[in-house]
């Protein structure tokens, strides 16, 4: 599978902040890709430099083949963006917004953008001031895609939007993305909205990448393990594999979270650590609970 964007060791310093650190990962074309992180993580420093917006310390990123520090009009006519700290002009009805965004994209579909400003139901002669949050964010929404952008860039699009509104959002956006084959590049800190998009995961902390794979596979290698042991072995060992993490004893029940999870061969390696070991409970993790154990694991802590 073809990667529509790629980083290679990239790093952006603000003074003696590391804001990025040593960031190599791909986005496979037509793929949904969460990029995961607290707040402060480098997510949106990430996309700015993706988009040209901020120059790389050093490093290199690469978006539709191009480097990034080479992200022209020729490219950002293929690139949708939204972001939760876009800036529209709010004197302006929905209407003339969008007249206004046409002239600037040569595949403008005027039929599609009809059916979109149906579909989410904007009123097209009221100013966007007027408008609630989760409409502006539907009327960029909107203007991002309206031109069949080949990339659909989404930084912090659910913040401020009520529980329906994030669902319309989300329904959209995973609609849209289905039927137009886009890629969709979506940061986010929230866990539960992104996980019924994502179909890759990238999870960032101050800056370091810990992990980019296809959801599937993090879920499948993941898992939340628990089982009783006898009253005198509850205490755990001083020493524990390297992958059990966030392990805890609580009377007599031990559970932790492995990121390795071997059909039988962690059952036995518990069975060595633990002879006494009963009920052995082994259990899939959500994307939320995965997060959260890393979160744990790295001193991440996180804003959900």
């Amino acid at each position: 599978m073809d990667s529509i964007i790629e980083t290679h060791n990239l790093n952006r310093r603000f003074g003696r902040t590391e804001a990025v650190r040593d960031l190599t990962f791909q986005v496979p074309e037509g793929t949904i890709y969460a990029f995961l992180g607290p707040n402060g993580a480098g997510k949106t420093t990430t996309i700015q430099m993706l988009l040209n917006i901020l120059r790389p310390t050093s490093g290199e990123a690469r978006i539709l083949g191009v480097d990034s520090k080479s992200v022209g009009p020729a490219q950002l006519v293929q690139i949708g963006y939204v972001s939760e700290n876009q800036k529209l002009p709010e004197a302006m009805t929905v209407s003339e917004f969008l007249a206004w965004c046409k002239p600037m994209y040569p595949s403008w579909d005027d039929a599609f953008c009809k059916d979109l400003l149906a579909r989410f139901e904007l009123p097209a002669d009221r100013k966007l001031k007027h408008l609630s949050r989760g409409m502006k964010m539907k009327a960029a929404l909107l203007a991002s895609i309206a031109y069949r952008p080949r990339i659909l860039v989404l930084d912090e699009p659910f913040s401020g939007l009520d529980p329906l509104m994030r669902d319309e959002f989300i329904r959209g956006v995973l609609e849209l993305s289905e039927r137009e084959k886009w890629t969709v590049f979506i940061s986010s800190h929230d866990i539960d909205e992104v996980e019924r998009l994502a179909d890759w995961v990238g999870i960032l902390n101050m800056g370091k990448l810990h992990l980019s794979e296809a959801r599937e596979s993090l879920q499948r290698r993941f898992r939340k393990i628990e089982f009783t042991v006898s009253e005198e072995n509850r205490k755990l060992p001083a020493s524990l594999p390297g992958q059990w993490m966030v392990a805890e004893a609580a009377g007599c029940g031990v559970r932790f979270v492995t990121g390795e999870y071997r059909n039988g061969e962690t059952e036995a390696q518990i069975l060595k650590i633990f002879p006494d070991a009963v009920q052995i409970a082994v259990a899939p993790m959500p994307l939320r609970e995965i997060f959260l154990a890393l979160a744990r694991t790295f001193r991440i802590t996180p804003t959900l």
